[in-house]
């Protein structure tokens, strides 16, 4: 008694239609079966009726089909064809096949009931029509209506594929299923996928697509990553780019898609158990690894949307692939920052590191902590830049100098001197200007203790009655009060020069910096000279009044 291997139609459903129920992945296999027959182009045709969808036409330039070929490879569910025809290059393109299990036929069921295959090879036309209904009906065997049979015409080798009574009720997204299909190949550049709809709109897939709504900031290639040694040098080809802004989920780009002979064959993922970074947010890409498809085992999944890591040499490459995406996340942490870095110069004008340098210990290491927890968190916000500006004006450079609100008589003329920590000679040169104000003011040539004569007057006994007019008035006297501070700016005139500017004047700078003059001390004088020098405003606005 002989053995059989019976098989139920069901089997069809259950490999076509439901795993190939959605439009993209049904039409990658159309697309891959043209690649595999050596075309240099296809057009895929979408027509609708009313907004609702008719037929798919798919049509290629490939070496088409002879009848032998329909019966003995087309129609053979599960036929490898590397193993029946060697895994070798194609006649035309010399490419390898990207089809293995024979079983991406059946995704034209996923789509719809009927099916016409319109085939020419050498001359030879043939052409046969499929029907889902009679399909399931039929009892093991199963054979298609046959309408041309070999019929000699002066045509190109091309096929072409109809699906009709189509499963699918509402209308085609062109540029969607672009969309899908360019995730799905690294595209050829021999090898043209063109949709086309109703209304005459084309598009045309391209690599470029795939990552055509991400802002790319940064990118790696083998080249970058891979070290000679390696047991993957030159047997990967990388692509990695990590976007401006967090890539949506929706977009389904968050990862690294692997793809072999141009295919993917496991969609986009991370490699690793620990994704909760936010690196993983940005990342996307791909990595072509062509020697997947010569393992001694076939390790792609039938929807091609996983391998089996349990092989020993794809568990091999996941643990390389996860090393490898650590390194660049390190690598784009360092890179984002330092885009931050320049960033945040180009918008402010701040280059942060002279900055620091000029602030007081205390100060220093409090800015530093709030601007690095700011700036290397790597969910950094837009309003980064814009906080740094903030701090920058409550913290300028040489903030202890810019905190006293100096006098803007003084001000500029002291700035130099200070910051080249010249703390004798910035007070000096501030005493000094106070005191070329006051001789152009009184227009009197003195100096010294001398020129707290200029705010002095008489007075009678009870101090209520000016006998004598000073020189420099600092307040209009009408009051005990005001005329004490009159006569307190003399006071405080005469000190600063007898305490500070005449043993300036008189010992050497070393004598008296840093051991006496500290830049406390420096400090200090100067916000008195910016006091005094605030007071001869009286002055000027006497005069606009007037």
């Amino acid at each position: 008694m002989s053995l059989e291997l019976k098989f139920n139609p069901k089997t069809i459903e259950h490999l076509g239609v439901r795993m190939y129920s959605t439009l993209p992945p049904a039409l990658a296999e159309l697309v891959s079966n043209s690649y595999d027959a050596d075309s240099g182009e296809i057009l895929i045709e979408f027509q609708e009726q009313n907004g609702t969808p008719v037929a798919i036409t798919v049509t290629d330039n490939g070496g088409g089909m002879s009848l032998d070929d329909i019966q003995r490879k087309f129609l053979v569910i599960g036929r490898n064809r590397r193993t029946d025809e060697g895994d070798r290059p194609s006649p035309k393109y010399g490419r390898l096949a990207t089809g293995k299990k024979g079983l991406g036929k059946l995704a034209l069921f996923g789509l719809a009931k009927k099916i016409t295959v319109d085939t020419v090879k050498e001359n030879k036309r043939n052409r046969f029509h499929l029907n889902w209904d009679q399909l399931l009906a039929s009892d093991e065997v199963y054979s298609p209506v046959v309408d041309i049979q070999d019929r000699l015409v002066n045509q190109d080798s091309r096929t072409i594929i109809q699906l009709s009574d189509l499963k699918r009720k509402s209308s085609f997204d062109l540029d969607a299923i672009a969309d899908s299909l360019s995730k799905i190949f690294i595209v050829d550049s021999r090898f043209k996928i063109t949709l086309k709809n109703s209304n005459g709109k084309e598009v045309t897939i391209s690599n470029e697509r795939r990552y055509s709504g991400i802002e790319k900031q940064f990118e790696w290639s083998e080249a970058d990553l891979i070290k000679v040694g390696s047991p993957y040098f030159g047997q990967l080809e990388i692509s990695l780019i990590t976007s401006a802004t967090p890539i949506p989920p929706s977009s389904g780009l968050r990862g690294i898609a692997l793809f072999s002979r141009g295919k993917l064959v496991n969609a986009p993922e991370y490699f690793s158990d620990s994704t909760s970074s936010h690196f993983f947010q940005y990342l996307t890409g791909s990595i072509k690894a062509d020697f997947i498809d010569l393992l001694d085992e076939d390790v792609i999944s039938t929807n091609r949307q996983s391998l089996n890591w349990d092989h020993a040499e794809t568990a091999k490459l996941r643990e390389y692939l996860s090393k490898l995406i650590s390194e660049v996340g390190q690598d784009w942490r360092k890179r984002r920052a330092a885009k931050k870095e320049k960033d945040v110069e180009q918008v402010t004008g701040i280059k942060k590191e002279n900055w620091f340098k000029t602030l007081p210990t205390g100060v220093r290491s409090d800015v530093e902590a709030i601007v690095k927890s700011m700036g290397e968190g790597e969910d950094v916000s837009e309003s980064f830049a814009p906080v740094v500006k903030a701090l920058y004006n409550l913290v300028p450079e040489y903030p202890l100098l810019h905190w006293r609100h100096l006098h803007e008589s003084i001000r500029e003329g002291v700035s130099d001197f200070y910051k080249n920590q010249q703390y004798g000679l910035a007070a000096d040169q501030g005493a000094k200007l106070y005191a070329e104000n006051l001789r152009v003011i009184s227009k009197k040539d003195i100096d010294g203790a001398n020129l707290a004569s200029l705010f002095s007057f008489d007075l009678d006994s009870t101090k209520t009655i000016v006998t004598k007019s000073p020189l420099i008035p600092v307040n209009d006297l009408s009051t005990v009060s005001l005329k004490n501070i009159q006569e307190g700016q003399g006071h405080l005139t005469r000190g600063l020069m007898t305490g500070f500017r005449n043993p300036m004047n008189h010992s050497p700078v070393s004598s008296v910096v840093p051991e006496i003059i500290s830049e406390l001390d420096c400090l200090n004088i100067l916000s008195l000279v910016s006091y005094l020098s605030k007071r001869l405003d009286f002055i000027k606005e006497s005069s606009k009044a007037s």
